[in-house]
């Protein structure tokens, strides 16, 4: 992760939606004669960001908790005012498919705008059959209709709903819902890509997590994890022993925790916006994770609750000024690293031939400058497979002082 792959003067030609090559204007522009010409002059092309984690689709904000947590209201205590995950179940399950989906889609343009080109979003509002599949209808009607690639996950065992908490019959018997009646029409309508699980002592044990993951993966799905968020529990270590595209949270993982993830093939995906809404003081262990060798991404966490941001350039601040990640570190974290926590490590994530041409152009001079302007809409363009998913600005009338172009990635 220390390398970036930064080039300057560079072109890049784009055919059939991939990368075709990647050079100098000089060289490159005679064997691509009749292509269009994009200006990127004066500004730093990078890949598109991947944002590996995501709850994109859902009804109303819950702002009003976030001056309940300043005023020092705990988790429970909001909850039991009918706030945390339960408000938006209860806001979900009332709106319908055409609402969920036109929120959702002004919410793409907004993260595309920011340079996101990939984005996972995840179910899991619903906690119920008709409402979970609800909610991945409208994942998959974006996933036809946004410039975007979407990746769909199911997030079925994200909560235990209130009609299931009465005693431990029914919590049960809401496992037994997830396994038997939800995941066989996931299966059938092939409307996910993933399953998700949030394993975290209160809502999800070890021992429920492994059964709903496995019987996901006998159907065909890849695997995910909220991991480690609050409480060393063993997430990090089940991720692991189970190969899963990713663990997620980890602001609580344990030593042995990261040692498994080290030694495996699945991706850290650390969500520092996450706790810096929540006014958390631990942060994921980002540098002893990448020194002990996980391969580490960054995401948004975008959701209602928590990480009300779409605003990944952020993220890459916090990654830098919180977890102490370098530049390239953080680069890597919300591109390649990204993509290889959806399965797509040899799709997007790089500027390299063949692969997807998935592009994001920002107004600046240096790649280091992306993490540095905190806060700032800094994208003028992005496209996904060559097409625009945020209108391109053209850079050399913004800047016709700057004739550098520079490519990360």
């Amino acid at each position: 992760m220390k390398g970036a792959g930064i080039l300057e003067n560079t072109a890049v030609a784009v055919a059939r939606g991939r990368i075709a090559a990647i050079g100098t204007a000089r060289h490159l522009l005679p064997a691509f004669a009749d292509a269009e010409i994009i200006d990127c002059r004066g500004g730093v092309l990078t890949p598109g960001l991947v944002d590996s984690h995501t709850h994109a689709v859902f009804g109303k904000p819950r702002f009003e908790e976030q001056e309940l947590r300043a005023a020092g209201r705990g988790y429970m205590e909001i909850e039991a005012q009918g706030g945390g995950i339960h408000s938006s179940v209860r806001d979900l399950r009332a709106r319908t498919e055409n609402e969920l989906f036109d929120l959702a889609l002004t919410r793409l343009r907004a993260l595309a705008s920011y340079g996101t080109t990939t984005i996972e979003i995840k179910s899991g509002y619903g906690l119920s059959l008709d409402d979970e599949l609800k909610m991945l209808r409208v994942i998959g009607r974006l996933a036809a209709s946004s410039p975007m690639r979407i990746v769909a996950t199911w997030l079925g065992a994200h909560e235990i709903p209130h009609e299931y908490r009465s005693s431990d019959d029914r919590r049960k018997e809401f496992h037994r819902l997830l396994i038997d009646d939800l995941l066989p029409l996931v299966k059938e309508q092939g409307i996910a890509r993933f399953a998700d699980v949030f394993c975290e002592p209160g809502v999800f044990t070890v021992e429920e997590s492994r059964a709903i993951l496995e019987a996901s993966r006998q159907a065909g799905l890849g695997l995910k994890i909220h991991a480690d968020e609050l409480e060393p529990a063993g997430g990090a270590e089940l991720a692991a022993s189970l190969n899963a595209a990713s663990a997620d949270h980890l602001a609580a993982i344990s030593e042995r925790g990261i040692r498994a993830l080290a030694a495996s093939d699945t991706v850290a995906t650390l969500l520092p916006g996450t706790m810096l809404f929540l006014g958390k003081p631990k942060l994921a262990p980002a540098r002893a994770l990448i020194d002990a060798g996980a391969a580490v991404a960054l995401a948004t966490d975008f959701n209602p609750g928590t990480s009300p941001t779409v605003n990944f350039p952020l993220i890459l601040t916090l990654g830098v000024s919180q977890l102490r990640m370098s530049v390239a570190e953080a680069i890597i974290a919300a591109t390649v690293n990204g993509a290889a926590a959806l399965g797509l490590a040899g799709e997007t994530g790089q500027i390299a031939p063949g692969f997807s041409a998935d592009l994001a152009l920002f107004q600046i001079s240096d790649a280091r400058e992306l993490p540095y302007w905190y806060g700032a809409r800094l994208c003028v363009g992005t496209w996904k497979a060559g097409a625009p998913c945020h209108p391109y600005e053209n850079l050399a009338k913004l800047n016709p002082r700057s004739p550098e172009i520079s490519t990360a990635g």
